[in-house]
């Protein structure tokens, strides 16, 4: 990789982490988008998984006294199922689809009429929203914008929602790392040393949004997150659709 390349994806690492950490979203559609533009699905989505896990366990470790645990456990579970249930199909999609669908996500959910959405806290929820979100994650790469359906009709308040979604999306990073390939294989496309400064960068876009979080209130935090999410969406779509007329 060129130094202009290196530093493209220095700077999406640092902005999607703060991103991230300040709306619990959104940066990972920006990190994911970017590194496709320079590897192959595989490879964009360990690399991504693998960069996206230390962001989160940062934020994790920094809210973790907000984080809704009854909602963790049932994810988990119904994560578990969609992983292997994927697992056994084995599919890979190509990087035209992965934009497609990151771009379409958003506007499909909001297709939906508000009183189908259902609340994060409701009985059983959390095991569907862990089965889908998870499998939305191995096909598309992020499920996070599904997963936020489920919270913003709920009453849980924005730091335990940057709080749990962060774990949970967590269990989602490891088991696309494990879905998608190896660390070796990483390491055979990208430098060794790169992997510290991008890890770097990841936990210090985290470590700047508690700032912002904090003079944020709940009606601005959910404004400003809907905004920022069907931004990317319409980039990523124009993106898929010059893929799929140059025909990759």
């Amino acid at each position: 990789m060129t130094v202009l390349s290196l530093s493209v994806v220095g700077a999406s690492i640092f902005l999607s982490s703060f991103i991230s950490g300040v709306f619990g979203l959104a940066g990972g559609m920006i990190l994911l988008g970017a590194l496709l533009t320079f590897f192959d699905v595989p490879t964009s989505m360990v690399l991504f998984s693998l960069l996206s896990t230390t962001g989160n366990l940062w934020r994790v470790f920094s809210w973790r006294r907000y984080i809704d645990w009854r909602i963790w456990l049932q994810y988990v579970a119904g994560a578990a199922v969609a992983f292997a249930v994927l697992r056994f199909i084995a599919f890979v999609p190509s990087k035209a689809l992965v934009y497609l669908l990151l771009g379409l996500m958003p506007y499909m959910i909001e297709l939906l009429p508000r009183h189908w959405h259902p609340s994060i806290q409701w009985r059983g929820i959390p095991v569907f929203t862990g089965f889908v979100t998870s499998a939305i994650q191995l096909f598309a790469g992020n499920g996070g914008m599904f997963l936020d359906v489920f919270f913003q009709k709920s009453q849980v308040d924005r730091r335990t929602t940057v709080a749990t979604k962060s774990i949970c999306q967590t269990v989602g990073n490891l088991l696309r790392i494990l879905y998608f390939g190896s660390l070796d294989n990483l390491s055979a496309i990208v430098p060794v040393w790169a992997l510290a400064p991008a890890i770097a960068l990841a936990v210090a876009g985290t470590m700047l949004a508690p700032w912002v979080l904090e003079r944020m209130t709940d009606h601005g935090f959910r404004g400003w997150t809907r905004k920022l999410i069907f931004t990317v969406s319409a980039v990523y779509l124009v993106r898929a659709a010059w893929l799929y007329w140059r025909g990759f």
